[in-house]
């Protein structure tokens, strides 16, 4: 006993480590406070004064006493000189919590349960639509490599894209679009894949563009692809998915058409005038423009990309051409062009389609990639940005070092198309649905109550159970407002002969079950 006494005597808590270098410097301040012209450097011997109140700092005084003693040993033991002078640091600074802006990172969304059902809404039909044209579901990466949309995209997707260095110094981007991610993938797979491929994917993306209506920073995209199918058939099936997803929804060829059109036409007017292939692009991205900036400054940007004024004003008078019969007179009935178009108008027939599409000539889509047919999506009121895309990209494995496959797809964002809706007042009404309420008229029987739960969970109903012991005025309530077809209440007389409480909520039919009968 004498030897732990002499022990304990020897080594002192942690309180009373700590409280002499606490006085030593908590003194000077508290008589400074007290009586400041009393305060000098050398009066660290004063007496500690009691009727000075300093707030407790946390982080001096912990709740942990071994926290203390740790502290305490280590700043005694590895101070600097005379062990002293790092025995404490500076006071913490009080923390100050600042509020957050609320609102999402501008041209992004939330997505509360009412924008959720309706999202999910349009994704199933998504799906089914491509599940009814014979497509597999692909995803891909959120995060790129930034060289997949650098080398092969237009100049205005450079612009837009979300990029920046990681922390193993790869360069790195948010995908704009998904078509790049999509022809990795075929790269990679290689020989392994059995042609034709019939993919959809349903991903987000992101653009840094300036926002209208229907344009935002960040959007969802439906994307329809067909690899190894080099005739015009697949862009035919392309277009006929997505008139019945229109057809899905509600909407109707008064309502939305298709601009139709192909980049060989430019190719074969700009082959007239010996302009050089490696401007192909470029014009491509300054003719998309053309309903967005005035003619003279497509014009211009077009002279200043090397193309002669005689061609300037050639190519504007094709690009004008809304009738296929017109565009035939001027480049005759042999190009690929104008026999691939024919083609595919004749499909439109055999699929049913012929009223929603139409020519136009202006149509050539911004990206870079495009090589052939190429077709908008458009809203016939003018008031809407351009609804969906796409066409044949038959060289554009080769700008990843792959070998070309014939291609041709599309991507549909989910923001032009809610405007639609919302503008011809068609959006569906989209409520929340639960199959049944499950509430225990008593505390003591909500292990009963839970039980009942499981049981109509495991035959695939939708239960809301009630997870407090509220009054019946509030689960009424709480029913209408989730739109349950079914109450069930577990009551302490009915429970113990086995039996529940039914009540049909839209005719207010009443009865009661054995629990095993319970459907």
């Amino acid at each position: 006993m004498a030897a732990a006494a002499a022990a304990t005597a020897a080594k002192p808590s942690s309180f009373l480590i700590l409280r002499p270098r606490l006085n030593h410097y908590l003194k000077p301040l508290c008589v400074s406070l007290a009586n400041p012209s009393s305060f000098s450097s050398s009066s660290s011997s004063f007496p500690f004064n009691r009727a000075c109140v300093l707030p407790i700092l946390k982080p001096l005084l912990s709740s942990n006493p071994r926290h203390h003693s740790s502290v305490a040993f280590a700043r005694d033991n590895g101070g600097g000189a005379g062990g002293r002078s790092g025995a404490l640091g500076p006071a913490p600074v009080a923390e100050v919590i600042q509020k957050i802006d609320v609102n999402p990172p501008k041209g992004t969304r939330d997505f509360s349960p009412d924008e959720m059902r309706l999202r999910n809404w349009l994704f199933h039909n998504f799906r089914e639509v491509s599940r009814l044209f014979g497509f597999e579901e692909v995803d891909f990466p959120v995060l790129e490599s930034e060289a997949l949309f650098v080398r092969k995209a237009g100049e205005e997707i450079k612009d837009q894209l979300y990029c920046f260095e990681d922390r193993g110094n790869r360069r790195v981007a948010l995908r704009p679009e998904l078509t790049p991610s999509l022809a990795r993938l075929v790269i990679q797979k290689g020989k392994s894949l059995s042609l034709p491929v019939k993919w959809f994917a349903i991903g987000q993306c992101w653009r840094y563009e300036r926002m209208t209506r229907g344009r935002r920073r960040e959007h969802y995209q439906w994307n329809m692809d067909i690899i190894g199918v080099p005739e015009v058939m697949a862009e035919a099936e392309l277009i006929s998915s997505i008139v019945t997803f229109f057809k899905r929804i509600g909407i109707t060829a008064s309502d939305v058409g298709f601009k139709v059109s192909s980049r060989k036409v430019l190719q074969e007017v700009l082959s007239r005038y010996s302009i050089r292939e490696d401007l192909f692009g470029k014009v491509c991205i300054i003719i998309d423009k053309i309903e967005k900036i005035p003619l003279n400054d497509i014009k211009e940007e077009l002279k200043a990309a090397g193309v002669s004024t005689e061609a300037v004003e050639q190519l504007l008078q094709v690009l004008s051409i809304k009738s296929l019969t017109e565009l035939e007179e001027i480049l005759g009935d042999a190009g690929e062009a104008v026999v691939e178009l024919k083609q595919l108008f004749s499909l439109a027939e055999k699929f049913g389609y012929s009223e929603w599409i139409q020519f136009d000539a202006s149509i050539v889509r911004g990206l870079a990639y495009y090589t052939g047919i190429v077709f908008e999506g458009f809203d016939r009121d003018g008031k809407l940005r351009a609804i969906c895309g796409g066409g044949r990209y038959d060289r554009l494995l080769s700008t990843f070092g792959g070998d070309d496959i014939p291609a041709c797809g599309f991507g549909f964002g989910d923001a032009v198309i809610v405007e639609l809706l919302k503008e011809k007042g068609r959006l569906p009404a989209l409520s929340l649905q639960v199959d049944n309420i499950v509430c225990a008229l008593d505390h003591d029987l909500q292990g009963p109550a839970a039980t009942v739960a499981t049981i109509l969970r495991e035959k695939g109903q939708t239960v809301d159970l009630v997870l407090e012991n509220k009054p019946l005025k509030w689960v009424f309530k709480r029913a209408a407002r989730i739109n349950a077809e079914r109450l069930i209440l577990v009551g302490s007389a009915e429970w113990q002969r086995g039996m529940v409480g039914v009540k049909i909520l839209s005719s207010g039919e009443q009865h009661e079950i054995k629990l095993d009968e319970l459907e």
